[in-house]
């Protein structure tokens, strides 16, 4: 079967995989489309943290069961494997499992024909279309992070980062009922997130926000840029008795005043990838039309054209939302 691989960064190739093998108490899934995430720009120019190449890309999937009585049905792949032992998922944390192997970051990921994965990390998708389930995963991620603040009805949240995961963040926080301002260094981000979302309060670094109904600070500040200066930077903008969630991941030290942090009596929160329960709560929002899916993907994409378009994709990131690839 053919295959999307970054093969070192810089270079992407769509090569030949053998079919995959099926452990017992896994399943087969034929792939109906892939999201490519800031994930994979990060392993394309090689600055995520936790990768070896060559690796098969891909970890926002969809697909089919390939056999048995389900098969046919669409599915969501939850591409953290679990080791289902260590503390973490013993305490019903698989999302930070010590031992996790993501799909497309620490094994091969699904941008291919096929992919086999265990049978408890496939989660229906009855009501949605396979474009829809692809992009379920990327806003698990801010589901995620939304429900580990506890932020609710009339609290004031700044998202810093107007991309994909910090745009899924912003929607589910105003679904909790927070009025949300967007922060973002690109314009054209912000012009996207107001078009295509509604978001109204728009920021950019270096603006005088802490003015008005803001002059105390925001109950929550969350971080999608993966910029540690940005991260830092965000400290101030807490009120007293908020939080910052850092939903990003940077390679270096974040720093901040420690003065400033019990004073404020800040809590900091960091969010990895997502629990069953929150790719549950965005089929749900899916399905009652309360995320405009349609208006998130910028392009659809053959796998057999990446390789030409992933350069330009990844230096042009700041116009687009979401790209679907189909194998």
């Amino acid at each position: 079967m053919k295959a999307g691989i970054c093969v070192e960064p810089g270079r992407f190739e769509v090569q030949s995989r053998p079919q995959p093998e099926v452990p017992e108490g896994w399943v087969l899934v034929d792939i109906a489309a892939i999201g490519i995430c800031g994930t994979d720009y990060h392993i394309f120019e090689g600055k995520h943290p936790f990768l070896e190449y060559p690796r098969v890309i891909g970890h926002e999937l969809s697909g089919h069961i390939a056999s048995g009585p389900d098969a046919g049905r669409l599915v969501v792949v939850n591409p953290y494997l679990s080791c289902g032992t260590c503390r973490a998922c013993r305490c019903g944390k698989p999302n930070c499992c010590s031992n996790i192997a993501v799909l497309g970051v620490h094994r091969d990921g699904g941008m291919c024909a096929q992919i086999a994965v265990p049978a408890g990390n496939l989660y229906p998708a009855d009501g949605l279309t396979p474009q829809q389930a692809a992009m379920v995963e990327f806003l698990a991620i801010g589901a995620h992070a939304v429900a580990r603040s506890g932020v609710g009805a009339g609290d004031l949240v700044l998202v810093t980062g107007a991309g994909p995961i910090g745009l899924g963040t912003a929607l589910f926080a105003r679904l909790a009922g927070a009025k949300v301002h967007l922060m973002d260094i690109s314009a054209k981000r912000l012009s996207l997130a107001q078009t295509l979302s509604g978001f109204d309060h728009l920021h950019q670094p270096g603006d005088s926000i802490l003015t008005g109904d803001l002059s105390e600070g925001f109950d929550a500040v969350f971080d999608a840029t993966g910029n540690a200066a940005a991260i830092e930077a965000g400290f101030p903008l807490v009120a007293h008795g908020g939080s910052t969630v850092l939903v990003s991941v940077v390679k270096g030290d974040i720093r901040f005043s420690d003065a400033e942090f019990h004073k404020r009596e800040t809590r900091i929160i960091g969010s990895r990838n997502a629990l069953r329960a929150d790719f549950d709560r965005v089929i749900a929002a899916m399905r009652d039309g309360a995320i405009p899916t349609e208006a998130l993907v910028s392009a659809t994409v053959p796998l057999a054209d990446l390789p030409e378009r992933f350069p330009s994709l990844v230096h042009d990131r700041d116009g687009i939302v979401k790209i679907l690839v189909t194998p």
